[in-house]
């Protein structure tokens, strides 16, 4: 049986902190990670500016960034967030720590939707004399829409799961109420509320974003 008290006041700070934390580190994730995804296609070899050094450190940043588990990326990001935020308590101190682990994960997602278009479009649109900037605006990222935006629906569901333990540690959101409040204090109806609630949130940004890749594919 489910006992407890649930302060519903509490509840949608969680939530409103959860939400919050998840669209900023999500909307900076997505840029950062589209800019390297980009950088990174076009310096390969073959690409469009071509550079194997460069090409070489950010794929070695990226998946070292990337093999880092999140609690540790937390706990080593401390200094930098503290410099940045002036604290490492709070919805906004965990930002940075969410937008580096998010960001090489988009990153490589972004690298598998490049990867994916037809590299006939691409030469074809060389000899009609575009330039590599004009390939990349008008042919790259077009083509590529659906699966960019499919691998933000990916990385949104993700960075739940991180804010939830980012949460754990101080951070705020539905995270911090069901350890906190939930489990620390044996508050079962918290603890279950907040796991249901993230559940939905996990279940409204993929509905979301199925419905527009669906929208806008065209394939």
């Amino acid at each position: 049986m489910i006992g407890g008290v649930l302060n519903l006041d509490q509840l949608f700070k969680a939530i409103n902190e959860t939400i919050y934390m998840t669209v900023i580190s999500l909307t900076l994730a997505t840029i950062l990670g589209l800019l390297i995804g980009i950088l990174l296609y076009c310096t390969q070899t073959g690409g469009l500016f071509q550079n194997k050094l460069i090409n070489r450190v950010i794929d070695v940043i990226i998946n070292v960034l990337r093999a880092i588990p999140f609690i540790i990326l937390l706990i080593i990001l401390i200094p930098f967030t503290k410099l940045i935020v002036g604290s490492m308590l709070g919805a906004t101190a965990a930002l940075p720590s969410l937008v580096f682990a998010a960001a090489p994960f988009y990153a490589r997602m972004c690298i598998i939707a490049f990867q994916d278009v037809n590299k006939g479009t691409i030469e074809a649109s060389k000899a009609m004399g575009a330039s590599n900037w004009q390939i990349i605006l008008k042919v790259l990222l077009p083509e590529a829409l659906p699966s960019l935006l499919s691998g933000i629906t990916v990385t949104g569901i993700s960075l739940i799961s991180y804010t939830a333990m980012a949460g754990a540690i101080g951070a705020g959101g539905l995270g911090n109420l069901a350890y906190l409040y939930g489990f620390a204090r044996r508050n079962d109806l918290i603890l279950y509320t907040s796991t249901v609630i993230i559940i939905i949130i996990v279940f409204v940004i993929q509905w979301i974003g199925d419905a527009i890749v669906k929208r806008i594919d065209k394939r």
